[in-house]
Order: structure tokens, then sequence, then C-alpha cells
């Protein structure tokens, strides 16, 4: 493991303009994608006074997997001085692959075609091993906030997503009787093309922010709003919109270990007006670093709605004295509702939950840098294990 920075037990004070590189390679395991392998780079710099100013933090990764997908993700979130502008971005470019399960957090089908007719085959706790696509996927967000008071923001935004190459084994002739992809049947449905689509707008914002350090807060809260139009007239295959929130809070229990730390995060994503095409839907697993959902696959669910709350306990292990505050670990709970007009399952019907717990590694103690091993259990037998930098949320 490759870890630039320092790990000291000594109080050490922030340096306006100083950068904190952390990075080390990627080894994981992930349902949705197998074996994960790569690098991964967090930075951290103050742009002002860090007296005034909250630290500017960044991430990035390049990753490999046993199941063949290419990976780039960069992840930008930039205060300026005196937080007077604060500018946050989520690029990705995937050559990859991922298995999707229907709509909705309830009862779901795969489809049969036989004999000129289409036949449901239903799973009553949702599809069990999923279906597989094959997708390239370009991202490209940049919102950009003016301080208007305090710790309260304004701010507007464009969106790009571009899926293409899509192949969801729609007509699978290995087999006796061909499945029909929930995608496929979806993007029929709705009039959009099975193989490629864009989602293009402009969002109005809105954001409060006094978290003492946005990477692995010990106190403070966090909200965001996000009004999203998509539209015709920006490259979008439809015109749609998409209300969003995002709640943090952080409330710090011993003044002794500031590490000891409860934590809670929630978030929904809905669709007032127009439709969506199926990969642009809301679903767990795709916020902006990608940390929703412990337990389960990316994308393991999706709806025209989804709510996700999740709780955390974190806590220093101070077995190490010339290190107190090198090793922590956290206990962690999350719950997601999605909903489908489609297979007329509504938000809050059905809730599907996940637990679980890790270790924490300060490799870096004035960006608060974390090395993250967690492993989570989730409904109808899910599991996985994840290996981050930075905490979850």
């Amino acid at each position: 493991m490759l870890v630039l920075g320092q790990i000291n037990s000594r109080d050490r004070t922030p340096v306006e303009g100083k950068l904190y590189l952390t990075a080390l390679p990627v080894i994981s395991y992930n349902p949705a994608f197998g074996v994960i392998f790569g690098g991964a780079a967090s930075a951290g710099m103050y742009l002002g006074h860090p007296d005034s100013t909250l630290m500017s933090s960044g991430s990035s990764t390049i990753t490999y997997t046993s199941k063949k997908q290419l990976m780039f993700t960069l992840k930008p979130n930039i205060y300026t001085a005196n937080n007077g502008w604060y500018i946050t971005g989520d690029g990705r470019l995937f050559f990859s692959s991922q298995p999707t399960y229907g709509l909705g957090t309830g009862p779901q089908a795969n489809f049969i075609y036989s004999n000129g007719s289409i036949y449901k085959e239903p799973f009553e706790n949702g599809i069990p091993t999923g279906e597989m696509m094959e997708f390239d996927w370009v991202r490209l967000y940049g919102t950009v906030f003016k301080k208007i008071s305090n710790r309260f923001y304004l701010g507007l935004g464009y969106h790009l997503d571009n899926y293409s190459g899509i192949n969801d084994l729609a007509t699978d002739t290995s087999l006796s009787e061909p499945r029909l992809s929930n995608h496929f049947l979806y993007s029929v449905k709705h009039d959009f093309s099975p193989v490629e689509y864009t989602i293009s707008g402009f969002s109005m914002n809105a954001m409060y922010d006094t978290r003492d350090n946005m990477s692995n807060a010990y106190k403070g809260s966090f909200v965001s709003l996000d009004y999203r139009v998509m539209t015709t007239w920006l490259g979008s295959e439809r015109d749609a919109t998409l209300l969003s929130y995002d709640a943090r809070k952080f409330i710090g229990l011993s003044k002794n270990r500031p590490r000891n730390v409860l934590a809670f995060w929630s978030y929904g994503h809905f669709t007032p007006t127009g439709k969506l095409p199926y990969m642009g839907l809301p679903a767990l697993g795709y916020d902006q670093l990608g940390r929703s959902g412990r337990a389960y696959p990316q994308g393991r669910f999706r709806g025209d709605d989804i709510f996700y709350l999740e709780a955390e306990y974190r806590f220093q292990i101070p077995i190490l004295k010339k290190y107190p505050e090198l090793l922590g670990a956290v206990v962690f709970a999350n719950l997601t509702s999605a909903s489908s007009e489609d297979q007329e399952v509504k938000l809050f019907e059905y809730m599907k939950h996940g637990v679980g717990g890790g270790l924490r590694i300060m490799i870096q103690k004035e960006a608060r840098a974390n090395i993250v091993l967690d492993y989570g259990w989730g409904a109808d037998g899910a599991g996985a294990f994840y290996i981050n930098i930075n905490e979850t949320f």
C-alpha cells in the first residue's frame, strides 16, 4: 500500500495552500463489478485561512475489474477563500457492465417471450440474479454556488449523462425461451432507444453547510436541494424534471475523542414530470461518490422515485499509545425504498435494509483522511466488502 502523507498523533496546525495528498492501490470486491483493482487518490487543500475557510477536497480513481470494466472518476469539491464560492463536480467515464433488477423495491419479474406473447416470471423479493447490461457511460456534472449569507448558498449547474453501446441481452438466442430485459421493455414502452440515450439539463440549487470537514465531519450539518430540468433543446431525449435533496447531520459525542460521532444521512430523488430513460432513473449507489447502499451492488434498487436513510456510529479505538487516533471503527444501518409506476409499487410500500461495520485507519490527520474497510449485509442474502478513502458520507 502506498500512502503519501504522515500519521501523527500530535495536533498539527493546517496550513493554507498546502496539498494534503493520499494515494493507495484499490483492491476490492463488489457484486456489480467483481474483483476491483487500480488506484485511488484523495487531495485536500485550504484555499483560504483555515479559520475562515473549509478544506477543499477531491478524489480520483482508475480501476479495472474481473468483469472487464474500465472506469475513471473525478469528483472535486472546492471552497474558495472565506467560503465565498463552492464548486462541485462529478466526472465519470465507464466502459462497463452491470446487472439490473427491474424497478421498485417490491415484487419484480423476468419476462419470457414465447409464441408471440410475453409472460411474466414473478419474484416476490426481487429478481435474484439480475439482468446483465453492457454499456459505455459518460457523465459530466458541474455546479457553482455563491455564498448568500453565512453558510447558505445558491447555485446553478449543468448535468450530462450519455449511455451508449447498450447491450441488455434482451433476446438471448441461447435460451429456448428468450427473456426480455426490464430495461428493454421499459425503453420500448416509454419510447426510448434501447441502445443509446442522453440526459442533459440545468439545475437550480440551494445549500446549507456547517460541517467542519466535508470529507470526515466531526460536527455540523449539510442540506442541499436540487431542481433539475432536462430539455430536448439541451440534447435530452425527452423533457423531464428531477427534484432531489441530500441531508446529513453529525453529532460529536466526546470532547476528548472527537472521532466519536453519530452521523445521519438521507437523500431522495423524485421525478415530478416527464419520464427518464431507464439508466437515468434514480438508483441506489449513484450519489456523487457512489457510497450509498452498503450491502448492495450499485443500481440494485431503481425507480421513478427513491428514498434513502442511513445512520452510522463512528468511534476511536485508542489501543496504540503512540498513535491513539490511528484506528477507529464504525457500525451502520441503512434503508432504501424505490417506487415504480409501471409495477404499481408506491414509495415506502416496500423497504430494503442493510447493516454492517468496518475499520478506519487515519493516514492523514490534518485532512482527516481515512482508509475505509467495510462489510455490509442486506436483505435477500445480499452482502459486499468495500475499500475506500475518506468516510462514506
